[in-house]
């Protein structure tokens, strides 16, 4: 008896290429990498490399920012992706998830400085708040029929409240020890983070079975 082909497909067909992809740099990637190591799949990550074609599965992985991926995935672009839940969150892309992968774990939450004797959400009404996630800010605080004023910026929050430029912050935290290190403290978890792979809602058979197989 003919054993099944190892990657799910009609024996005999070309086999499809997966495009997946995945953070360049940043918090994500080394977990990333380790994870698609135990599924025997291998790659070139070199530093000026943006795209590589994998060994082990015929995947072609991407190098992406984070917040880029749920972007190219509903565009089309590439096929699957491993992202952070706030990222794909953030974006509103119309993806699904096909797992959650269980590290990159991390919380989006609020904080105030740490002389604040805080009290509630109402604390936040008209307040001036500084976030990275604008979007998901925003919804959060329409949902708890709170208005205050959301500033966006792409980096460095935890500085906004000691410069003046905010009351408060709206930040991904992992250990607390940056808040501390800036005179904040976290007072609501507004979103739990990890790593998801997320997939095209229009993804093809053949496709489907390799992220299947990689599953």
């Amino acid at each position: 008896m003919n054993k099944p082909p190892a990657h799910g497909l009609t024996p005999g067909a070309s086999p499809a290429i997966l495009r997946l992809a995945i953070q360049k740099s940043g918090r994500l990637f080394e977990a990333t990498k380790a994870m698609l190591n135990e599924c025997d799949v291998e790659f070139d990550t070199g530093k000026s490399t943006l795209r590589s074609r994998a060994s082990g599965l015929p995947l072609e992985v991407f190098f992406l920012r984070d917040d880029d991926i749920p972007a190219y995935i509903a565009e089309g672009v590439a096929d699957a992706g491993v992202v952070g839940l706030n990222a794909l969150e953030e974006s509103g892309a119309q993806i699904a998830i096909a797992d959650r992968l269980g590290f990159g774990r991390c919380r989006l939450c609020l904080a105030v400085p740490r002389e604040i004797a805080y009290q509630g959400l109402s604390f936040f009404a008209g307040k001036r708040i500084t976030t990275s996630h604008p979007h998901i800010l925003t919804r959060y605080l329409r949902d708890q029929k709170i208005d205050a004023h959301v500033h966006a910026v792409s980096g460095s929050v935890e500085i906004a409240p000691s410069i003046g430029l905010a009351d408060a912050i709206c930040d991904l935290v992992s250990t607390g020890g940056t808040l501390a290190g800036n005179g904040l403290k976290e007072v609501e978890t507004i979103l739990a983070s990890e790593a998801v792979l997320v997939v095209r809602p229009d993804l093809g058979s053949e496709a489907r079975a390799i992220v299947d197989q990689l599953l």
